[in-house]
């Protein structure tokens, strides 16, 4: 059997590789270098030889993570990176259903080949292709100026879909049963591609985990005043001058830019923006109105998302009351409420979980957090699109990780090595844990994901069966030790964001 495959610029080799073939490296736009940095993505230009795609490539340009060791080897990284992986069971014309992983970080760290985002167990599993992406990040993927550069990162993404649109079908996957899915930024990118019009028609599901629209965020004037102050850090006055800066004085100064807004409680003005064009409005308006309709969407959370964050507190002092209220603050004035707003809802929190958890200051702030930058914004992101697309799905994730002995409980990311398959991957068990009840877990998460892929409805027989999401009962999945479906899980907290967000 080849592994040689027709492109509409040229032929593909790919590989053999437990019972999959994989190609690695495949470019779906120009390097966006030189001339190119800040413009939207070109398209590829043909090739006459056979491309060798066994080699995985760079990462876009980023700052070091602490997280970065955790899910696979550090990859090198340049601007020249807008390539992806496939990972198909054969090249033939089965046209199986299509999975294109969009890899979180914040928009400004990660890259779509980590070990942990290798596709070989899906596709595999579930008779599926596989895809994952790279997308510009940080200043070189969401800097705005008016008219001049927006949102390229997120045209990255329409890009590398649009090439699966063009290509997949050679690779035995079917063009028009595409899933999106990603989590944190880029179940937030997934979320809103939805809703771009560029993207209109290159899937026909979305997967989000622990990210969405988020209704505070997309603020063009904050990105806006964020990359002017940018130039004059720089000494540049405009976007051609930036592009003659060296890439990684460019990352040294994000770094900065990014440290002083953590510390002033303010989030990174680097993300996606309404500018009118390529975002028209916000995502959740488009929602509303009906923009998405066609897109089934399963959607869902961790349980301790900001437990992840607050592991990674240099200090590693636990958190005071004053401190709790001097952040809760900050957060409180970003979003335009009052210090008694925030007091409310801080002693609602304490009134839902007496006797249920703990209610020291780090809990609290974590339960706050993640109900803030995750859970609601999710639930919003449903009863928005809920009654224009009944299948509508909501899960909470509650496994609890090991790792600092139970501090985590179900942080951010923990889910992606059981949907993925590879939580027994080198050194994964001591964040997600190991033993035949993860195996269960894995398995059972995987056969979810590939069912709504294949079906719309992430229901199988190994689970109970799925509800849809709906404003009267809240049907959420349960998803860990066990899979249960909860009716308004966490209510009281939930009702405390009314008004707020």
């Amino acid at each position: 059997m080849t592994n040689i495959v027709d492109t509409k610029l040229g032929k593909i080799q790919g590989h053999s590789e437990k019972g999959l073939v994989v190609f690695k490296g495949v470019p779906f736009a120009k390097p966006p270098i030189g001339d190119l940095r800040f413009r939207a993505p070109q398209p590829m230009d043909s090739w006459s030889d056979v491309f060798d795609a066994n080699e995985f490539r760079d990462d876009a340009p980023q700052p070091d993570s602490p997280l970065e060791g955790l899910f696979s080897t550090p990859r090198d990284k340049s601007e020249d990176c807008l390539y992806l992986n496939i990972w198909t069971p054969a090249i033939d014309s089965q046209k199986r259903p299509v999975m294109v992983w969009v890899h979180g970080g914040g928009f400004t760290t990660g890259g779509g080949a980590r070990d942990v985002y290798s596709g070989s167990k899906i596709a595999l599993r579930g008779n599926v292709v596989v895809v994952t992406i790279n997308y510009r990040l940080g200043v070189l993927g969401y800097f705005y100026i008016p008219r001049e550069t927006a949102n390229v990162g997120m045209l990255d993404q329409v890009a590398a879909l649009r090439w699966v649109n063009e290509n997949i079908e050679n690779f035995g996957g079917d063009p028009n049963n595409v899933t999106i899915f990603g989590e944190s930024a880029g179940g937030f990118s997934v979320s809103t591609l939805i809703t771009m019009p560029a993207a209109k028609g290159l899937f026909q599901r979305v997967i989000a985990e622990s990210g969405a629209c988020h209704p505070i965020v997309y603020n063009a004037k904050t990105a806006r005043s964020a990359s002017r102050n940018f130039l004059k850090r720089l000494k540049v006055e405009d976007i051609d001058g930036l592009r003659k800066i060296p890439v990684k004085k460019i990352i040294r100064t994000q770094t900065k830019v990014l440290r002083l807004n953590e510390a002033t409680g303010l989030p990174s003005p680097f993300w996606p923006i309404v500018d009118g064009d390529s975002i028209p409005e916000h995502p959740m308006e488009s929602l509303r109105k009906g923009y998405a309709k066609g897109i089934d969407l399963l959607i869902g959370t961790n349980q301790d998302e900001m437990k992840l964050w607050n592991a990674l507190r240099p200090t590693g002092k636990e958190m005071t009351e004053d401190e709790m209220m001097q952040r809760a603050r900050m957060i409180f004035g970003f979003l335009g409420k009052s210090e008694d707003q925030a007091k409310e809802l801080i002693e609602k929190y304490k009134l839902a979980r007496k006797g249920k958890f703990s209610n020291s200051p780090d809990e609290l702030t974590a339960a706050i957090g993640t109900d803030l930058m995750f859970r609601i914004s999710a639930i919003r992101m449903a009863e928005a699109h809920l009654p224009h697309q009944p299948n509508t799905y909501m899960y909470l994730f509650n496994w609890p990780s090991p790792a600092f002995n139970g501090k985590l409980g179900s942080c951010h990311a923990v889910e992606i090595p059981f949907v993925f398959g590879t939580h027994k991957n080198p050194k994964m068990d001591v964040l997600v844990g190991s033993g035949p009840e993860t195996d269960i877990l894995s398995e059972k998460m995987m056969d979810a994901w590939i069912a709504f892929a294949k079906t719309g409805d992430p229901s199988h027989e190994k689970i109970p069966k799925w509800p849809r999401y709906d404003t009267e009962t809240r049907a959420t999945m349960l998803i860990g030790k066990e899979f249960k479906v909860l009716y308004d899980p966490f209510k009281d907290e939930r009702l405390a964001w009314d008004g707020i967000i």
